[in-house]
């Protein structure tokens, strides 16, 4: 058993519903699968399942844990900072696929 570090830039959505009330309300969660660190206090870029860049968030809280059913889950609470802009989103998403993603489908 052992923590998977997440990069420190991104926060990346598996689930549209999470994104969207993050989106829609300012303050979302999101679980993930596996016992993780997230940067609390640190603004992050999210992503949305496509891998697309839409918004600048603060991590509030991450809590991991291995869960009744035995499984192992982190759970990250966050505050929207703000949407990015078109051009900002096209830059961090080419960016993030440079980066972290793989190469990018044209």
């Amino acid at each position: 058993m052992g923590f998977q570090t997440e990069f420190n830039s991104v926060c990346k959505f598996k689930s549209e519903q999470e994104l969207y009330e993050l989106l829609e309300y300012g303050r979302g969660k999101m679980k993930k699968s596996g016992l993780r660190i997230f940067p609390t206090g640190q603004k992050v870029i999210a992503y949305t399942p496509d891998n697309t860049a839409v918004a600048i968030v603060k991590i509030v809280a991450s809590i991991a844990e291995i869960n009744f059913q035995g499984e192992e889950v982190t759970e990250v609470e966050m505050e929207l900072v703000r949407k990015l802009t078109d051009d900002e989103s096209r830059i961090q998403t080419a960016l993030a696929f440079e980066m972290f993603f793989g190469e990018q489908k044209a």
